[in-house]
């Protein structure tokens, strides 16, 4: 084992060789950022994004970023595209091309086929002094000064500065847009992420039951209610507004105490001022509230504070966003 790697320390060492190279990027920031973000805000067109090899594969990632967050984004192959993919850009479309050496076959012939196009070129590489960087109308520099690799060889460390550089344009953009969670959820609908963004409380109680009794109504009714309704609580009700609420827990305080509760009427064990939402809120600050209350259920009010249904954690926990 003596002659085996130290795995630990290998792992240790990469991720802080890449988490150095990532903030030295910061450095490299400047007015042709600048210049390509408004640039791209301004276009009427796509931004295509294009690299060959391990580029090619941060290229997908960047273009996926791009489109979920409101700038409309596709990805060309660097080789494809001086074979008939080229027909992809469009007169408005901005295009960036990624590649740490900036000196590819593939790049030295797409460069000087885009701009005939017309179309301008951002230039994600590691070396400004390239044909690329030098070609390009916005070159951004992605310098790192070695991989990650130990032979200083697989693209690791360099193919991480591209991701990031990518990132950093797009939420640059992002927040030109003005874009929120809820332009987010239009491109999120599917899974938690989605629900988290769009499901609201109203959602959640039109599958659950309806418990309710009267501040007068006895013991006994209110745990029938509790129990035939299955949610472990129920709202006391005066003139269908909210004055109470009882949980089988205070059922259970109660008789640990007294099992005569003949003369016991829900008014009589029912918490005050329990805490509420409004049927139109998120799903999301349902769990808020249950978290920062310590509690399981909330009740559901409308416009006019009547009564509307009940919120169980149970609920959130199978939609996926507990």
């Amino acid at each position: 084992m003596k002659d085996k790697p130290n795995i630990i320390a290998n792992a240790k060492k990469t991720i802080l060789a890449e988490s150095k190279a990532i903030a030295n990027l910061a450095n490299f920031i400047d007015s042709a950022f600048e210049n390509a973000v408004k640039y791209i805000y301004k276009s009427k067109g796509r931004v295509i994004v294009t690299g060959i090899g391990k580029s090619a594969n941060i290229a997908t990632k960047i273009v996926a970023t791009f489109n979920s967050t409101g700038t409309p984004a596709v990805f060309m192959h660097a080789a494809d595209a001086i074979h008939g993919d080229l027909g992809n850009v469009l007169k408005d479309d901005v295009v960036i091309c990624i590649s740490k050496s900036g000196n590819t076959p593939e790049i030295k012939v797409l460069v000087p086929l885009i701009k005939n196009y017309g179309n301008k070129i951002i230039a994600i590489t590691g070396n400004t002094d390239s044909f690329l960087g030098k070609n390009a109308d916005f070159p951004l520099n992605t310098f790192v000064e070695k991989e990650a690799c130990p032979n200083n060889l697989a693209p690791t460390t360099s193919t991480t500065a591209q991701l990031v550089m990518g990132d950093a344009l797009a939420v640059c953009l992002l927040e030109l847009k003005g874009f929120t969670s809820k332009d987010f959820a239009k491109y999120h609908p599917g899974g938690a992420l989605g629900k988290r963004l769009y499901l609201k409380v109203s959602d959640l109680t039109t599958n659950n039951e309806l418990p309710k009794v009267l501040e007068n109504d006895s013991i006994a009714k209110v745990i029938i209610e509790i129990s035939e309704k299955r949610l472990g609580v129920t709202a006391v009700l005066k003139d269908d507004k909210i004055v109470g609420i009882i949980t089988d827990g205070d059922i259970r305080r109660m008789l640990s105490k007294t099992t005569e509760i003949s003369n016991f009427k829900a008014k009589d064990i029912m918490g005050k001022n329990p805490k509420s939402i409004h049927k139109d809120a998120m799903a999301i600050e349902a769990l808020d509230a249950l978290e920062n209350n310590s509690i399981t259920q909330i009740l559901v009010k409308d416009d006019n504070n009547n009564y509307v249904g009940v919120v169980h954690l149970h609920d959130l926990i199978k939609e996926g966003i507990f």
